[in-house]
């Protein structure tokens, strides 16, 4: 068994290919002075070639996996558009007399490396965006056939060392079961494709291996928990394969309750919503069940493009996930880039600690002009649903009423120009820094909800970067001092008399239901695959027995035992859930 990075849900069991690395024969003789102007239009003409297939790809995706998802092919666009790239492969003709080939594969290499010495995740994955479309241009330029995957085999679980999405574009569902790379994150545009796509994805098992894995191998992955086994025994398969059929039994028994109402037995109800960034992932969500989306990542809009978008862009998007929800709450995030999320087109200083820097509502603060751009966007999106507006990584009461205050500039010039709009728009803000919690009472007379985003707030409650697989095992939501923050906000909403819900991934832990049924939150909102799962589980877990459970969990003392009470109470609710059964 190899633990990796688990970044598309799901179990796959089959044999695998292993995707062949790009091999390619370079001329090694000097380009003439006078051959430099037939180099450089190899070169224009592979880049021609290029993006004209970019462009195929993305129309052939569009149906497939929506059009937000192949936006990752505009940053490849992008780079082949990019004059630094350029200017770079003339260079390399010009000063070292080389072929257009050998320039090309020079200038990736280049900027791959460049890219790679970044101690930040994001640009390491842009490092494959460079590769996937220099890679593009180098079949041109030596007339290279493509890799193909087999199609006329078994389906097979697919190795890579690293997969494109201009690769995982080629891929058909019916003959992938899953993938495995032995390099990459669960955020990088193959993982987002991977989801879209419903393929499981295992990632980041390259230090682990022993050896390569073979083509033909018979492999198991589990893509929800990251597990990779290889050479499995009979048992094993058995085990997989009764666990696959199990999910696919629950997902079949999970869609009769995706209608019911989510409330205990003992009548409290608790908004179950859906964290999105794109309307492909809202079809997911209602068609989980969600009542609402309590965390629209606005980001996305921004990435993989080479502008900030337009009002009118982010006005149609907003506008359209509010008409099909329908009169469901959207809880729309203001941008939230910095740290981890970077902009290719906005130059973000280089930092030693850009997780505590420059980022979120402090870009937003710096760049009213791009703030009020979105929030115009918003607000006029609003006319057509229950759409609200909510402020990331506040600490102080001076930034919410720093943020309002362009909100309200963007509000009268909207009712000047004439666009409808909801004036009583209700605002909220992101609690997820320790600041913001020992000022709840006071930030709770400023706005009109809280969301608490758990990520980031164990993540500073306990200074651990959960990224850092050094001390990774130290990120323990179960915290008893994260439980205390918890505890905190929501008494602090609650006496102030406005909603509270919890939009990180703590929210679709079912582990933690009891405690949000027990201080009494307003909604969870969660990726859409955990919703069904925490329904049915909330569906037979009392508010009452849950108010009992806080105490004790109030006074443990360490991660362990809260975990323990936790599993105590829920093995008690599942022994409830039988015996109501027989």
């Amino acid at each position: 068994m190899i633990q990796g990075i688990g970044a598309s849900a799901g179990i796959a069991i089959g044999k695998s290919f292993v995707l062949p690395n790009w091999e390619w024969e370079f001329p090694e003789q000097p380009v003439d002075v006078a051959d430099f102007a037939r180099e450089f239009e190899r070169v224009y003409e592979g880049i021609r070639t290029s993006k004209h297939e970019i462009e195929q790809i993305k129309d052939e995706l569009r149906e497939v996996v929506g059009a937000d998802e192949t936006q990752i092919f505009d940053a490849h666009l992008a780079i082949l558009d990019d004059p630094v790239f350029m200017n770079e492969i003339q260079g390399i003709i010009q000063r070292q007399y080389k072929a257009a080939e050998v320039a090309v594969k020079e200038a990736i290499d280049h900027f791959v490396t460049m890219f790679d010495l970044l101690d930040d995740e994001y640009m390491k994955e842009r490092a494959l965006d460079i590769k996937d479309v220099g890679n593009r241009l180098l079949k041109h330029l030596l007339g290279a056939p493509e890799i193909t995957l087999p199609s006329d085999t078994q389906p097979f679980i697919l190795i890579a060392r690293e997969l494109s999405p201009s690769q995982l574009a080629h891929i058909n569902p019916n003959n992938v079961l899953g993938i495995v790379t032995l390099a990459g994150s669960s955020t990088s545009h193959s993982a987002i494709m991977a989801r879209a796509l419903g393929v499981p994805l295992v990632v980041g098992v390259e230090s682990k291996l022993e050896e390569p894995i073979q083509t033909g191998q018979t492999l198991i992955i589990d893509g929800t928990e990251g597990l990779l086994f290889l050479d499995p025994n009979d048992s094993l398969i058995d085990h997989y394969s009764e666990l696959q059929n199990r999910q696919a039994e629950d997902r079949q028994r999970l869609n009769v309750i995706a209608d019911i109402q989510s409330v205990t037995p003992d009548g409290k109800v608790l908004g179950l919503a859906a964290n999105i960034s794109s309307l492909k992932e809202l079809d997911v969500a209602l068609s989980s069940g969600a009542h609402g989306v309590g965390l629209f990542r606005t980001e996305f809009l921004y990435m993989d493009r080479n502008r900030f978008p337009k009002e009118e862009e982010q006005f149609e998007v907003y506008k359209n996930v509010a008409e099909k929800l329908a009169g469901e709450p959207l809880i729309i995030r203001t941008l939230d880039i910095g740290g981890d999320k970077q902009l290719d087109y906005f130059n973000i200083p280089e930092e030693d600690n850009p997780f505590l820097g420059y980022r979120a509502i402090r870009i937003s603060l710096d760049r009213k002009d791009l703030f009020k751009t979105q929030l115009r966007a918003i607000l006029r999106a609003s006319s057509y649903g229950q759409v609200k507006v909510m402020y990331p990584l506040i600490s102080s009461v001076e930034e919410v009423r720093a943020a309002n205050q362009v909100l309200e500039e963007a509000k009268q010039e909207l009712e000047q120009e004439g666009h409808p709009f909801d004036a009583r728009i209700h605002v909220g803000i992101m609690i997820e820094v320790p600041a913001a919690v020992m000022l709840a009472d006071l930030l709770a007379q400023e706005v009109d909800f809280f969301s608490i985003g758990t990520n980031d707030l164990v993540q500073f409650t306990l200074a651990v970067d959960r990224m850092n697989e050094e001390i990774s095992y130290l990120y323990e939501p179960f915290h008893p001092a994260v439980l205390r923050m918890l505890k905190q906000t929501v008494e602090a909403a609650k006496r102030n008399g406005i909603k509270v819900g919890v939009c990180g991934e703590l929210a679709g832990d079912l582990r933690a239901l009891p405690i949000w049924l027990s201080l009494d939150v307003d909604e969870i909102s969660m990726s859409s695959h955990s919703i069904l799962q925490v329904k049915e589980r909330l569906l037979c877990t009392s508010q009452k027995d849950s108010r009992l459970l806080l105490p004790q969990l109030m006074e443990c003392r360490t991660s362990a035992d809260i975990h323990q009470k936790l599993k105590q109470f829920m093995d008690s609710v599942d022994e409830q859930g039988a015996a109501s059964a027989s």
